[in-house]
């Protein structure tokens, strides 16, 4: 038996349970988790708000992002052995990662570098994930590019500002309160207090913009790239025609698990990209990091320390 964070329905509260401890089949690996972090999709999640596009089954275990070390591995599994430490995401439909054990696709493990702790490593694969493929693989940045990146302070903005500094673009970020100083620390070379300030009427033909707020400023933001500069909005679809009016291009970031990614990421880290962690809990108190990850309130990552 093993102890779960599980939900047992759509805007359920999710709880700690008992569950029997799983063994991997053909392709799988057993992971003991050492911690475990929370994202905003989590909360999405146990709303109903994405079963369009990851319906859950219940009941289930809450959570993506894990690291740990090799428990067992399952038949026709080969280069990992008991022991190896780890650090993976499994599929949003199938959650897992908020237990003292995890199945976890072989081809979907990263080994982690000891210069990076387990704690570091929980936040890396979603948020990191997340900002790489939105600034390379779908915004296509470059050396000498401007982009801006709102909530810089969050768990993707917080990455996205050093990712893109590493690649030799100009960052431009939005935050409020202490988010403030957490994105000029973390290397963005302006940022706008958009509590106070109009970030339209200081920033002008961007290159890019990354969103993670969507709404309101997801649509102002068509207002700052230069023409044929590009809208990576990891929230929501920005509009086609608003897009089509600005000269501009628009994408949705809808975010993939790729273990070929999730290494180039873990690199950056282990090179000195930091992780902006909020607090790190034990996994008793699982009830009340989720009530807080839902609050938005939380500056980077929430992490749950699971095993030792």
């Amino acid at each position: 038996m093993m102890k779960a964070f599980q939900l047992s329905g759509y805007e359920t509260d999710p709880a700690l349970t008992e569950i029997d401890t799983p063994w991997p089949g053909a392709g799988e690996v057993l992971v003991r988790v050492a911690s475990a972090a929370l994202n905003p999709l989590d909360v999405k999640l146990q709303s109903g708000a994405m079963h369009g596009y990851f319906p859950l089954t219940f009941p289930t275990t809450v959570g993506t992002d894990l690291s740990g070390t090799v428990e067992a591995l399952g038949a026709d599994v080969t280069g990992w052995t008991v022991g190896d430490r780890i650090v993976a995401r499994k599929p949003p439909t199938s959650g897992g990662a908020i237990a003292e054990y995890a199945l976890v696709p072989a081809d979907q493990l990263v080994k982690l570098p000891d210069a990076i702790s387990f704690e570091d490593a929980a936040g890396i694969p979603t948020a990191a994930g997340t900002a790489w493929q939105a600034l390379f693989e779908v915004a296509d940045l470059t050396v000498g590019q401007t982009v801006l990146v709102h909530a810089g302070a969050g768990g993707v903005g917080s990455f996205a500002i050093q990712f893109a500094r590493a690649a030799g673009a100009r960052v431009i970020a939005t935050a409020s309160g202490n988010g403030i100083a957490i994105a000029e620390r973390f290397g963005a070379d302006v940022v706008i207090d958009h509590r106070h300030e109009d970030f339209a009427a200081r920033v002008s033909d961007v290159d890019a913009v990354l969103d993670t707020v969507g709404g309101d400023t997801q649509v102002r933001s068509f207002d700052v790239l230069r023409v044929g500069g590009i809208l990576a909005s990891t929230v929501s679809p920005p509009d086609e025609a608003m897009a089509k009016a600005h000269n501009v291009r628009a994408a949705f970031v809808f975010h993939s698990s790729d273990a070929t990614r999730l290494a180039t990421v873990v690199k950056e880290v282990a090179g000195g990209v930091r992780v902006l962690t909020d607090r790190v809990v034990p996994l008793a108190d699982a009830p009340d990091a989720f009530a807080y990850q839902g609050s938005g309130r939380a500056r980077g990552k929430i992490v749950l320390r699971v095993t030792v």
